[in-house]
C-alpha cells in the first residue's frame, strides 16, 4: 500500500516539509516550512490539518522556526523562541494536540536554559524532542491499528467523517489505521466516506489516499448517512477526534454528532480512534472544549461561485467542529487499547497515566 507522508522533515534537517492538502486531490504538492508565519499560515488554512498532524508540524516548526537565530546570545533566544511558541500554540484553538506539542518543546527548552545550554544546544535538544514527537505519532498510529484492527472483519463496511488518515497525522491515521492494517492482513474492507461539509476532507482527502493505497472507498454526502445505515449498509462507524474531555466527550469535525446520533438510533457501533495526547483531563466535559468558528466563505465560496446570496440578512453559521457525548461513543481506539464505558472511570487522571487505564 502507499500510505501518503503528511508530515517530515525536509532533506537538510531545516524545514518541515508538508503535503498542502489545499490542493487534493486535483495535485499533491509538497512545501517546505521554516518561518513561525509560515508554519501558522499553514496550520490556520488547513495546508497541513488533522489534530496530530498539527502537533508534530508545530513542534517541527519550531525548530525551524528558530534555526537562523542560533547565533543570538542566551536570553535573545530565549525570548525569540518563546514568541514562536506562542504564535504557533494558538494557530487553532480546537485540537488539543498543538499545545501539547508545544508545551513539551517548551519544557524541554526550560531544561536547557535551566543547565544554561547555549542556544546551538538548545536547537539540538529541540530538534531531538520534535523528532522523538514525529516518531512517536507514527509508532502511536500503527498500535492504533493493531488494537482496532479485530473490530475490522472481512468483509467490513466502514462508514468514516472527516480525514483521519495518514494525512492527518505523521502516520497511518488513526481513524483509518485499522483499515489500513485489515487491508495488509488481507481483509476486504470498504469504506465509506462522509463528504465532509464545507470543505469535503472526506471526499477531497479521504478518498484520495485510500484510493492511492489501494482500499476500495464510496464518498456519499454528509445527509445520505442516515438511509445508507437504515439499508443496512454500514458495520461500524470510525472517526478520529481533535480533543476528548475528562468525561469522554468527543470533540471532532463538525457533523460528527449527528453520525453519532445516527449509529445509536441504527444499532450500529460507533468507534472514536485517538491517541493519548488527544485526551485532555484539564478539560471536564465537551461543554468546556472552545470551538474554532471559521471564515463565512468557507461555506459561501468554498470552492468558486457562490452558494448562497451575498446579502446582509443571510448569515453563516461554520464552527470546525462539534461535541460527541461520551454515551454515544461504543468505546475508544487508542494506543493503548480499546477503552470502554465508564468512561469517566477509566480516563480519570487522563491517557498520559497508564496505570489508571482501562484497555482491553
Amino acid at each position: 500500500m502507499q500510505i501518503v507522508e503528511a508530515v517530515r522533515w525536509a532533506p537538510g534537517g531545516d524545514a518541515v516539509r508538508i503535503v498542502d492538502q489545499r490542493r487534493l486531490p486535483a495535485e499533491l504538492v509538497e512545501r517546505d516550512l521554516r518561518t513561525a508565519d509560515e508554519v501558522v499560515d499553514a496550520i490556520r488554512t488547513l495546508a497541513v490539518r488533522g489534530a496530530p498532524a498539527i502537533g508534530v508540524a508545530g513542534a517541527m516548526g519550531l525548530v525551524a522556526s528558530a534555526l537562523p537565530h542560533a547565533g543570538e546570545g542566551a536570553c535573545d533566544f530565549g525570548v525569540r523562541l518563546a514568541r514562536h511558541a506562542a504564535a504557533i500554540r494558538a494557530a487553532r484553538p480546537t485540537a488539543v494536540n498543538l499545545p501539547w506539542a508545544i508545551d513539551r518543546m517548551m519544557a524541554r527548552a526550560a531544561e536547557c536554559a535551566s543547565s544554561g545550554a547555549a542556544p546551538r544546544a538548545t536547537l539540538e535538544a529541540l530538534r531531538a524532542e520534535a523528532t522523538a514527537i514525529l516518531e512517536e505519532d507514527r509508532a502511536m498510529c500503527r498500535r492504533i491499528g493493531e488494537h482496532g484492527l479485530p473490530l475490522v472483519r472481512d468483509g467490513a463496511r466502514v462508514l468514516t467523517h472527516c480525514n483521519a488518515g495518514a494525512l492527518a497525522t505523521a502516520g497511518m491515521g488513526t481513524a483509518l489505521a485499522p483499515v489500513y492494517c485489515a487491508a495488509a492482513a488481507g481483509r476486504r474492507v470498504e469504506v465509506y466516506a462522509d463528504e465532509t461539509r464545507p470543505l469535503l476532507q472526506g471526499s477531497r482527502l479521504t478518498a484520495w489516499e485510500l484510493a492511492r493505497a489501494g482500499i476500495p472507498v464510496t464518498v456519499l454526502a454528509d445527509s445520505m448517512a442516515a438511509a445508507l445505515m437504515r439499508e443496512g449498509r454500514v458495520d461500524l462507524c470510525l472517526v478520529g477526534a481533535d480533543r476528548i474531555a475528562a468525561n469522554g466527550d468527543v470533540a471532532n469535525k463538525v457533523g460528527t454528532y449527528a453520525l453519532a446520533v445516527l449509529a445509536r438510533h441504527h444499532g450500529v457501533p460507533f468507534y472514536v480512534a485517538a491517541p493519548a495526547s488527544t485526551f485532555d483531563p484539564a478539560t471536564p466535559t465537551g461543554e468546556a472544549i472552545e470551538i474554532e468558528q471559521r471564515a463565512p466563505e468557507e461555506v459561501t465560496r468554498g470552492f468558486g461561485p457562490p452558494t448562497a446570496p451575498e446579502s446582509p440578512l443571510v448569515r453563516v453559521h461554520n464552527p470546525a467542529f462539534d461535541v460527541t457525548p461520551a454515551a454515544l461513543v461504543t468505546a475508544f481506539v487508542t494506543d493503548r487499547g480499546i477503552v470502554r464505558a465508564p468512561f469517566a472511570h477509566s480516563l480519570s487522571g487522563g491517557m498520559r497515566n497508564e496505570n489508571r487505564l482501562r484497555a482491553e
